[in-house]
């Protein structure tokens, strides 16, 4: 999968180690948390990261996409303040070979409307360069031109909510499979509130939650996943019969390369 870089150096990283491509396989069980997901395999999803207060609380999830820039949602409101760590599977656990690195810089799309949820991103440079494992990869891009059509079969990941009402997010990774949707068939559910800056899947029995917020919708292209959704908002309970709502990476491809190669 052709995956172009404006920076040299960040295209060599990227030709050279490849991207979206996990060292250990996922193993995904189809339709089956987010809310009805699954546990992932453990590293299967290399590019997921999860973002923390100082604390250690997990409030939102983000993908790795070279090694020092991650993508979340803008709604996440990051900060210095928080931590971005990487290589995690079970957040109860002190045995994982985790990196925890501290935020250098946050950009957020100059757009960002917190009414509409309209360009629901930000970048985040890491303040040191992480080194690729086994167990932290980076995931390519979907590039703006590039067709995602109704149906096509993508997965999410995340720790958050397993129901809406749960006092805590669970400590091991999840995964679920899910349909993409047209706009149109999305707008049956949402109406207006559905821009071509948002992409929808979900409404088959599973769903993204609270806590899932800012992490990946990857769809896999010819042996490589590629980041097509970023988590942005849906059901206020999590229902899994109405799809969640992702902001559209196609039409925020061209924003984000241009941050990395300025920045």
């Amino acid at each position: 999968m052709a995956f172009l870089w404006l920076l040299s150096s960040l295209a060599l990283v990227s030709t050279a180690l490849g991207c979206g491509v996990p060292a250990i396989d996922p193993v995904i069980s189809g339709f089956a948390r987010i809310v009805n997901g699954e546990e992932a395999r453990p590293g299967s999803w290399p590019w997921q990261v999860s973002l923390q207060q100082s604390s250690g609380f997990h409030f939102c999830g983000g993908s790795l996409i070279s090694e020092q820039w991650v993508v979340t949602a803008a709604h996440c409101s990051v900060t210095k303040y928080h931590k971005v760590v990487l290589g995690e599977h079970d957040r109860g656990s002190s045995a994982e070979a985790i990196k925890s690195i501290a935020v250098g810089q946050v950009f957020t799309h100059p757009q960002w409307n917190p009414s509409t949820i309209n360009n629901d991103i930000s970048l985040i440079k890491l303040a040191t360069p992480v080194s690729f494992t086994a167990t932290i990869q980076p995931v390519c891009l979907a590039n703006v031109g590039d067709n995602y059509p109704g149906g096509e079969t993508c997965v999410t990941s995340g720790w958050g909510k397993t129901r809406y009402n749960a006092l805590n997010t669970p400590n091991k990774l999840q995964q679920t499979a899910l349909p993409l949707l047209t706009n149109a068939d999305c707008k049956k559910h949402w109406g207006s509130n559905i821009s071509d800056l948002m992409i929808c899947a979900g409404g088959a029995g599973a769903t993204s939650c609270m806590g899932d917020s800012g992490g990946p919708l990857v769809c896999k292209r010819n042996g490589a996943y590629s980041l097509v959704g970023i988590v942005s908002w849906g059901s206020s309970t999590c229902s899994t019969s109405i799809p969640a709502v992702y902001a559209r990476v196609t039409e925020l491809r061209a924003w984000a390369d241009q941050i990395i190669a300025s920045n």
